[in-house]
């Protein structure tokens, strides 16, 4: 078989058509798990921890991302992708493609790991980095494994989580960094399974720039006098550069400066200084995971692997307003301090939307995706409005290796794949949209159906917009439109009976909305059924 870079760009492009294809005839993948294993592509998934929409340069930022700007440059990004909100519903959505509860929550027993079933259909599997769920990646499909189970950690001293292969993983006392060392293993595994013949799956699940905001002194260097002009400069020159880019239509809107978050101008010197600070820490530490994703990338490059590798990059959750500082005495490249930043400058990473992580605001939900590959269809910079969700990931990559999705796994049964495949989106074609897509987290709810959308913070009402118009969250319909507002409302009810089987006590209804609200004609396949909670 030809090994020439026109012979696999051949075989692939023949794939892509193939399963462009079956997607037109409504055909599952099922079948082409039998294709050669040099007509699939590698798979490198890369999720970052707390990175708000507008922290990379690609989607606005100031912080300098070359390497991710390069592959958005080549590649595709998206600007309405979602997340959960929160770190470990994330992951649990990303590895099966099923919500939170409908997964089995942490322990994920009601699906399977995207490792599971991409080793079933003959690729080699590998986790670098954070796991923050039940169990070990290696007991979940992943052949290696380097990193911690925990849901943080220190970045210079680790923490006793830390795992080589399932085995206890001893941090060096000297020399060590968590995203240097979470890419040298990636590194490693690629490098180890390079020598066969299958395809690999490689999922890269970095710890930054979550805090503690720990960073390597010439990282924090980079931008010690960046941010002194503050946080309300800072969040439009992010917004002007998202208008200028494209990465957000002209007519999008920046939501304002919300009560929590003072003016800039306001703040005495001494905490002007402290703020400054600690979002150069937090920058430093973003600046270093765009280094490392260099790294993964010219490796890659120098082993002839890059032209058949899909590299997709997305993030956990919107930016962080916790305030949590402890050791602010330290500066933030000493082991013993632990700096956060909170709302004032998660509202800029946010931007230009409200809110923040665990919110089902658009602040809290969206995150970039970008996705390199050298067989997409779309034009190289491209952007898309198509919406996406982290449950697509699993079908996505089971596409991409004409891989089947399991009805069951070790003797029990699998929930069904809930994500659909972006793959169309790959193709430059349109994809079938989800009828919905819902969203939860502590009292904080939502639900998309199309353009629409309600949505609620905890302990307060529903808000219903038109993000078509009005992507920011800025003009409540509520009272303009009640009926849509209350048959949504009701279909986040359903789905969380119904679909994710949330606990009673997370999908209780709020006191204000009464029974003549509720739906009581529709069918529960395509509307909710009135629920008693």
């Amino acid at each position: 078989m030809s090994t020439s870079p026109l012979g696999q760009i051949s075989r692939l492009a023949t794939t892509l058509i193939l399963l462009g294809m079956l997607h037109v005839a409504g055909i599952g993948p099922a079948r082409l798990d039998r294709l050669p294993a040099a007509e699939r592509p590698n798979i490198v998934l890369i999720m970052a921890d707390d990175l708000g929409f507008a922290d990379l340069g690609c989607y606005g930022s100031e912080i300098q991302t070359p390497h991710l700007d390069a592959l958005a440059r080549s590649g595709l990004r998206f600007n309405q992708f979602y997340n959960t909100a929160k770190c470990h519903s994330s992951r649990i959505c990303l590895l099966t493609g099923l919500y939170m509860f409908q997964a089995g929550n942490t322990r994920m027993d009601r699906g399977v790991t995207i490792a599971e079933a991409l080793r079933r259909a003959g690729y080699r599997t590998a986790m670098s980095g954070k796991w923050h769920l039940d169990g070990q990646p290696t007991d979940r499909g992943f052949e290696r494994y380097f990193g911690h189970l925990s849901g943080s950690t220190n970045y210079f001293t680790g923490d006793s989580t830390f795992r080589l292969n399932g085995e206890k993983f001893d941090v060096p006392s000297q020399g060590f960094y968590t995203t240097d060392a979470i890419t040298d293993y990636a590194i490693d595994f690629m490098q180890e399974f390079s020598g066969g013949d299958a395809p690999f799956f490689l999922y890269v699940a970095y710890n930054a720039p979550h805090y503690p905001l720990q960073v390597k002194e010439k990282d924090f260097a980079k931008y010690r006098d960046v941010y002194r002009v503050g946080w309300d400069a800072i969040r439009q020159a992010r917004f002007d550069r998202q208008i200028a880019s494209g990465v957000l239509p002209a007519d999008t809107r920046l939501s304002p400066r919300p009560p929590e978050v003072p003016a800039w101008e306001s703040l005495p010197p001494d905490r002007q200084h402290w703020e400054a600070e600690r979002m150069a820490a937090f920058a430093g530490m973003v600046d270093c995971l765009d280094q490392n994703i260099g790294r993964l990338v010219e490796h890659l490059r120098s082993q002839g692997q890059l032209d058949n590798t899909i590299i997709l990059f997305c993030s956990d959750n919107g930016a962080c307003p916790f305030e949590r500082t402890k050791g602010r005495q330290y500066r933030p490249w000493d082991p013993r301090s632990y700096w956060t930043y909170d709302v004032g400058w998660a509202h800029v990473g946010n931007t230009p939307f409200r809110k923040y992580k665990q919110n089902q605001h658009e602040g809290g939900i969206s995150s970039p995706l970008i996705v390199s590959w050298s067989h997409l269809a779309t034009p190289p910079g491209a952007v898309t409005d198509q919406p996406g969700h982290l449950i697509d990931l699993m079908a996505t990559c089971l596409d991409l290796a004409g891989a089947e999705y399991p009805r069951e796994h070790q003797g029990r049964p699998v929930e069904p794949l809930q994500g659909r495949s972006l793959v169309p989106i790959f193709q430059g074609r349109t994809r079938e949209p989800h009828p919905w897509m819902y969203f939860q987290f502590s009292g904080n709810r939502a639900l998309r159906r199309g353009d629409m959308k309600v949505v609620r913070a905890k302990d307060g009402p529903w808000e219903l917009y038109d993000l078509s118009r009005d992507r920011t969250e800025l003009d409540d319909l509520t009272d303009a439109m009640p009926d849509v507002a209350a048959e949504l409302e009701d279909l986040w009810y359903w789905v969380a009976e119904n679909v994710e089987r949330a606990p009673a006590a997370m999908r209780k209804r709020i006191e204000r909305e009464s029974t003549e609200r509720q739906s009581t004609t529709a069918s529960p396949r395509t509307r909710p059924s009135k629920t008693n909670d």
